[in-house]
């Protein structure tokens, strides 16, 4: 199945002047050759195909005055929370200092680096919403609409987007501008999401959307 095929025919509306653009984990450690994923053996190449289509949107919204919020997977130092992932499942990620408090790995990438102004989210689980104040910030920005994008479609990006529309808020997420290990569970990913909880748009589509969503005044 290509994007196109896993694209809603009409997307929901988005809502202008509140919404937000969500750019998920787009960090070193999933995009550099030198993060942990690719110590890990991981084909973080695959990952960062979503490189340029995150690119353009982050570029439109700054210039349509979209906030933009961004999110970074980060376990402190010791890992005393990372859970049953660390401990259980990918004790590999704690051996290799995976996503590490402190670390280059947990940094966004130079070419998406945040400018004054954008949202910083730190997590330690794949939902941003989950023990986090993203709902509040995004409170803070009168958001009820989000364009998402970033990594990974199957794990982050996909348990966001799912937390997101059970808070109400309108979603698309944006299928080149994100990326999954395998493009199978990309595809599977989108496909799900675009069942019930997010309209699944091209680039394109999102790149002419934006210019018509950014805020017309500061929100207090």
């Amino acid at each position: 199945m290509t994007d196109r095929e896993a694209t809603v025919t009409e997307a929901m509306p988005l809502t202008p002047g509140r919404t937000a653009l969500m750019v998920i984990d787009m960090q070193n450690a999933f995009l550099d050759p030198e993060g942990s994923c690719a110590r890990l053996g991981l084909d973080h190449t695959a990952l960062r195909r979503a490189i340029p289509g995150v690119q353009r949107l982050i570029a439109a919204a700054r210039e349509a005055g979209v906030p933009i919020v961004y999110t970074r997977f980060v376990y402190r130092d010791d890992y005393r929370d990372g859970g049953i992932v660390t401990n259980q499942i990918l004790p590999a990620l704690r051996e290799n200092r995976a996503l590490a408090a402190g670390t280059r790995d947990i940094e966004i990438i130079d070419e998406l680096a945040p400018a004054d102004g954008d949202i910083v989210i730190d997590k330690n689980r794949p939902g941003a919403f989950h023990g986090t104040p993203l709902a509040s910030c995004l409170d803070g920005l009168d958001a009820d609409s989000l364009i998402v994008c970033g990594v990974t479609t199957n794990v982050c990006v996909e348990t966001t987007t799912r937390e997101a529309m059970q808070h109400d808020y309108r979603v698309w997420v944006v299928a080149d501008a994100t990326a999954e290990f395998e493009d199978d569970r990309h595809t599977v990913a989108l496909k799900g999401l675009g069942w019930m909880f997010a309209s699944i748009v091209e680039l394109r589509d999102a790149l002419a959307a934006i210019p018509g969503l950014g805020q017309t005044q500061p929100r207090d």
